[in-house]
């Protein structure tokens, strides 16, 4: 920045004790430095500015004498701001403004920076250096002891003027002054270059360059692996115009790549993405000198100057889309092992990450690209820093209702920067871009009445789909692109933060989309299932209470029947016929109203739905549909799991309906025993099926297939199988489907092996039930197209949602129960009921979720998440236990005995079925 610029700009204040010894850049504004919430800005940079222009006042001395003035300027108020600190070294010193004075009294480095710019105006004294006093000061200067040293005045002056013409860092330049600071036992030098280099951006930016572009040869080298490159190939890259400007990018970081593609093509992105800075230069020279631990605290105080700085330049300066290199910095300061440290938590990296936080999106997005060519355990330590500074802020604050962890700017900025990480991870992971199911070709009817937005003259929110990622589509990648990632998504969640983060709260800054409120449902990745459920749960009850006021304002307007939930009234014994007539005639004429709070009557009965009626709803329902009897649904006995039956007589209709049926149960915040393959759940979120999605679907047709592409024999001789496969029908008749045309003349070799065994999981998993999964999509969007949940969810956690948790843990049950009317957790009544249900064998504990809750399955997060209440239900009696299910709630007797409880629980369970008043 220029002068002009740097008095203009202002940035939030480091509180951290500063040093010059870094030799930073920063500016100080005398007037701020009286304020302690002023910005501290290179305090003596803008003494030497005001005093070297504005206090001569002379315009016409030349460019060179008033270079000159400001650096003896500076010269001079660096001394008296060392005397300040430090001291000269001499014990019996009498100078009043000299820290080695006996009367001295010790003032912070704020008072201390303006205390030398008065003596400088004044020309106070200046103590000479005393022989004890060895080097430069320590880089902390609150604790900067005083250390004896062998080497005379006239070596240490000897060793620091040697270094002084250093504006830019190569890795061979860092280990020249390294060598001789160890041959004479001092350091300071090293950590004043380190100082001047790393707090300022403009010659960080040049540090560490490569001189000559890589050929397309050496590209393709650095695919092989992360380290072992050729020592000649790292040049020290010059310092000049000509590098900044330079149009291709290069730099010395690896790349690994995905299945399937070229090496052109991985030697193309390659070349786009890197920027010129050497590397692996960076990480050699980052191992040497963090051992030190004065240079490690160098690196440390730079950073707190340097952060600051580049928020302004990216703030207000634009500086990126002028000079793409000024992403070297960031490279650079992200290759340090130890931004992680506790040292580093406090001041440093917070600022650091406010600083990556300003980038432009383009910048963002460039750095995911070059860092998707990292290696895992790269990754994975970037991961470690950003978590690390976001677990200690949320550790370290009371967060609550009041104050609120979404108003703490490390928090935010340090999630922020995860996420250019989490799209790395995603990046470099496996990727499958190209096996995308099709849009639906009709659109989801809408209704034909105005919304409750329109009719105030309000646009209606999300009516273009779903929310989608800027960083994302700058990429243009999803999650759901990424078979595997370099580290496991749950690596990316933070669960402290998950638990005091209020997500009503966080929700509504979702919804607003305000720039001054963030909302971590901007960055899933960092969320657990249970908090995003929790968020889903807030978006479906303000779509039904929203639905509720259009129905009512209807009925005041157009005098309608007010009708505001979507009532479903049942046989039991004909469910399926009256549920799905009574969903296609609503899908048909009105489809906004399946977007209202469902409620189910079952005829006959006296049970009213607060939740629960509708849960025994869809599990009878569920349970008629995939009875492999009605032939929509065809069941592997080997994996336990439906599939599309591709030779159904049912209608696409039918599909649509059960699809209608998945997407309410998730908007109701109902759990299903449905039993998929996850490939189906990727599908619903926009994926086909591949070959490697059948290992579960149809493990014993992979194995086979598997088989059939490791073979090392004549795959067209000895297994004589052509490009034709047979399926049966319904009724065991063999149907032939060619996956080439005239493939029964079509020889399977070894050649064409691959071909054959991708058309083959094309054709099971896509093509065969292409209008069934169609018609099954369509219902399921039409409950769900305006939901968070594609945007919030991946495809394990929809099966998470739809399916509950696999795993019951009735202990978690035990220890979150609640007890009501007189019982308490240490009762015997209690104890005794305990005890019989973990006596209890698989089936019968799950008899007990379903007579209970309503399904036999854990909700997302487990048992633990289950809030139950049992409460008394009157003395010892005949009675049987009963519950409200909507609720929760087991209604249990004082049984007089364990045997009692035991008998009485287990017919009640058993033979649960129906409603009634109780």
């Amino acid at each position: 920045m220029n002068s002009d610029e740097e008095e203009d700009c202002e940035c939030a204040p480091p509180q951290a004790d500063i040093s010059p010894e870094g030799g930073a850049d920063r500016e100080y504004d005398e007037a701020q430095v009286e304020n302690p919430e002023a910005s501290r800005i290179d305090f003596v940079k803008k003494a030497v500015i005001l005093l070297g222009d504005g206090g001569a006042g002379k315009n016409d001395l030349s460019e060179s004498l008033k270079r000159k003035k400001r650096a003896a300027a500076k010269h001079l108020i660096e001394r008296y701001y060392h005397q300040l600190t430090e001291g000269c070294g001499n014990e019996s010193c009498s100078n009043s403004w000299c820290a080695s004075s006996s009367g001295f009294c010790r003032m912070d480095n704020n008072a201390a920076a303006v205390k030398a710019l008065e003596l400088y105006k004044v020309n106070a004294k200046l103590c000479d250096p005393h022989p004890s006093k060895k080097g430069t000061a320590s880089v902390y200067l609150e604790n900067s002891p005083c250390s004896n040293t062998k080497m005379n005045h006239k070596d240490v002056h000897s060793v620091r003027d040697n270094f002084k013409d250093v504006n830019y860092l190569t890795e061979e330049k860092v280990y020249e002054i390294l060598d001789s600071c160890g041959e004479k036992e001092d350091y300071s030098p090293l950590i004043r270059v380190i100082g001047r280099v790393f707090s300022s951006a403009e010659v960080l930016v040049q540090s560490f360059r490569r001189s000559n572009p890589h050929t397309k040869e050496e590209l393709k080298s650095l695919q092989e692996k992360d380290e072992d490159k050729d020592e000649d190939e790292k040049e020290a890259a010059a310092c000049s115009t000509t590098a900044m400007e330079e149009d291709s990018l290069i730099s010395s970081s690896s790349s690994r790549l995905g299945e399937g593609s070229s090496a052109d093509n991985a030697v193309q992105k390659l070349a786009s993405d890197e920027v010129t800075v050497d590397i692996e230069a960076v990480r050699r020279v980052y191992e040497r000198l963090l051992s030190n631990e004065k240079i490690e605290a160098a690196f440390l105080n730079a950073l707190v100057y340097l952060s600051p700085n580049v928020e302004c330049d990216l703030t207000y300066h634009n500086v990126y889309s002028r000079d793409p290199n000024y992403l070297n910095l960031f490279v650079i300061v992200m290759e340090n092992s130890n931004l992680h440290s506790p040292e580093y938590l406090e001041i440093a990296l917070p600022q650091f990450c406010k600083a990556m936080s300003k980038l432009p999106l383009a910048a963002q997005a460039k750095l995911s690209r070059l860092w998707s060519h990292y290696s895992a355990e790269h990754i994975r330590r970037m991961v470690e820093t950003f978590q690390q500074l976001i677990t200690y802020k949320v550790i370290s604050n009371e967060f609550n209702s009041r104050n609120l962890v979404n108003d703490d700017d490390s928090v935010v900025v340090a999630t922020k920067c995860l996420k250019i990480v989490y799209y790395a991870n995603v990046l470099g992971g496996d990727l499958d871009m190209e096996h995308n199911e099709d849009e639906d070709e009709e659109p989801i009817p809408e209704s034909s009445e105005l919304t409750l937005q329109e009719l105030l003259g309000e646009e209606r929110r999300n009516k273009k789909g779903p929310r989608v990622d800027p960083l994302e589509t700058e990429l243009g990648i999803r999650t759901n692109d990424c078979r595997r990632p370099l580290i496991p998504f749950e690596e990316f969640v933070n669960e402290p933060l998950n638990e005091v983060l209020e997500m009503d709260k966080d929700y509504t800054f979702f919804k607003v989309e305000t720039e001054n409120k963030f909302s971590f449902m901007t960055c899933p990745f960092i969320l657990n299932a249970v908090t995003k459920n929790l968020g889903l749960y807030y978006d479906n009850r303000i779509r039904m209470y929203s639905e509720r006021r259009i129905t009512v304002l209807y009925s005041l307007v157009q005098g309608q029947q007010l009708n505001p939930y979507l009532r479903l009234k049942v046989r039991r014994d004909h469910i399926i016929d009256d549920a799905l007539v009574r969903l296609e005639m609503i899908a048909m004429e009105n489809p906004a109203d399946l977007k209202k709070q469902l409620y189910v009557e079952f005829e006959g009965e006296q049970g009213v739905d607060e939740g629960g009626v509708s849960k025994e709803f869809f599990q009878l329902v569920v349970e008629e549909i995939f009875n492999p009897d009605i032939g929509m649904f065809t069941y592997d006995e080997l994996t336990k799991l439906f599939w599309f039956n591709p030779s159904s007589f049912e209608n696409e209709g039918q599909y649509t309906l059960i699809g209608i049926v998945l997407g309410l149960a998730i908007y109701n915040n109902c759990i299903l025993d449905v039993h998929f393959p996850m490939v189906v759940y990727r599908k619903l979120m926009g994926k086909k099926g591949t070959f490697r999605d059948l290992a579960d679907a149809n493990p014993i047709l992979h194995q086979s297939l598997k088989e059939l592409l490791e073979y090392t024999g004549s795959v067209e001789e000895d297994m004589m199988i052509t490009f034709q496969i047979s399926q049966t029908d319904l009724f065991g008749n063999p149907l032939m489907y060619d996956l080439r045309e005239n493939g029964d003349k079509i020889p399977v070799t070894n050649e064409n092996r691959k071909e054959f065994v991708a058309q083959y999981a094309e054709y099971m998993l896509n093509k065969s039930v292409e209008k069934q999964f169609k018609a099954f999509r369509r219902g399921f969007h039409m409950v769900t197209n305006e939901s968070p949940l594609k945007y919030l969810f991946r495809p394990e956690e929809i099966e998470l949602l739809i399916c509950g948790s696999r795993n019951l843990d009735f202990l978690a049950l035990e220890d979150t129960t609640e007890y009501d009317g007189g019982y308490n957790r240490d009762c015997r009544i209690i104890k005794e009921f305990w005890e019989t249900l973990h006596s209890f064998g698989e089936e019968q504990k799950r008899l007990f979720l379903q007579f209970t809750t309503g399904t036999d399955r854990a909700p997302v997060g487990g048992l633990g998440k289950l809030k139950m209440i049992i409460a008394k239900n009157g003395p010892d009696t005949d009675r049987l236990p009963t519950s409200h299910t909507c609720f929760n709630v087991l209604l249990l007797p004082e049984y007089s005995s364990k045997e009692k409880l035991r008998e009485r629980l287990l017919k009640a369970i058993t033979y649960a079925k129906g409603f009634g008043m109780l």
